[in-house]
């Protein structure tokens, strides 16, 4: 669910332009694309919410919501581990990204290594039955 919330969330960048990218904490830049109608931040943000929708697929099948998909430990773990390191890596990351503000950083890592943990310990939690079920 998280991850279907943070597509949404994205997607809303999207639909609604430079406020939503400001609001979330895109940078001043990507805001001043959008509003021009430019491409790029459509392109990039269309990306991201490709990536969280099937992240998203993925917690639902493993939560047994929806059928079982491909590699689903696999895919779990990878899932959890790019939460994890985005939540605790963002010191490294935040000079690539000058116009975010400090308290995007701490509120963005905060809920990536929330979001992380979860999927982590659902994934650990349910493992044996995750491997009865998947590809892998």
């Amino acid at each position: 669910m998280s991850s279907a919330l943070a597509a949404l969330a994205h997607l809303g960048c999207i639909v609604f332009g430079g406020s939503w990218y400001r609001f979330l904490g895109a940078g001043e830049q990507m805001a001043k694309m959008a509003e021009k109608g430019d491409w790029y931040p459509t392109a990039v943000t269309s990306f991201i919410v490709l990536v969280l929708t099937i992240w998203s697929l993925y917690g639902l099948s493993g939560a047994k919501v929806i059928p079982k998909l491909p590699f689903l430990r696999f895919g779990l773990l990878i899932i959890s581990f790019v939460y994890l390191i985005r939540g605790v890596a963002f010191v490294v990351i935040m000079p690539m990204f000058p116009e975010n503000t400090l308290t995007f950083w701490v509120v963005s890592s905060s809920i990536c290594l929330g979001i992380g943990v979860f999927y982590f310990v659902g994934t650990i939690q349910n493992w044996s039955r995750l491997k009865a079920n998947a590809n892998v």
